[in-house]
């Protein structure tokens, strides 16, 4: 492991001890026992550590795609995989809202992806792009939500009962595309 990976380890592991608002660098710089100066031999600025760590709670291994090559099956996995890396780590929602550092490829692919299976369903560019914007609001707001409740983590019980709630409000933007594809 590079040393900025060890650097990023730290800051995510910190994340889930203190939250974001504690985040600071100079909080990660006594954590690493280094001056808070030499954070910036791996990371340029405090955003440039954010990024990386969205970055990383973005690859965070989830189960394949579906195969059957139908969009709402697409869309309910990005949804559900999207929501599955914020729940690793605590406040994992909001820090996805700080990214700044727009579309890396994996993304921006994924993007393109759910809004392409879209247009053979008869939406427009607009409308899928609104539709995929949609559902990524949706999945980030419901676990910003959840992870300001539910605390980290969460209760095996309160995780079970929130993915029911989650799936029944996934089922009903789906059925609304549904609804404006025909």
């Amino acid at each position: 492991m590079s040393r900025r990976d060890e650097v990023l380890q730290a800051a995510l592991d910190l994340l889930d001890e203190v939250g974001l608002d504690a985040l600071t660098v100079r909080r990660l710089a006594e954590r690493l026992e280094v001056r808070p100066g030499a954070l910036y031999r791996h990371f340029e600025s405090k955003r440039a550590l954010l990024d990386a760590m969205v970055a990383a709670l973005l690859a965070t291994e989830q189960a394949p795609p579906p195969s059957d090559g139908g969009w709402d099956g697409l869309l309910r996995w990005m949804a559900t995989s999207a929501r599955a890396a914020m729940l690793t780590h605590r406040d994992g929602a909001r820090l996805l809202i700080t990214y700044l550092t727009p579309g890396s490829a994996v993304a921006e692919e994924g993007w393109n992806q759910a809004t392409e299976s879209l247009r053979p369903a008869g939406l427009s560019q607009a409308a899928a792009q609104t539709a995929v914007d949609t559902l990524f609001a949706y999945a980030n707001g419901f676990t910003m939500e959840e992870q300001s409740r539910d605390g980290f983590p969460q209760p095996p019980a309160q995780r079970a009962r929130r993915d029911r709630a989650f799936e029944a409000g996934l089922d009903l933007i789906v059925a609304g595309i549904r609804a404006r594809a025909a």
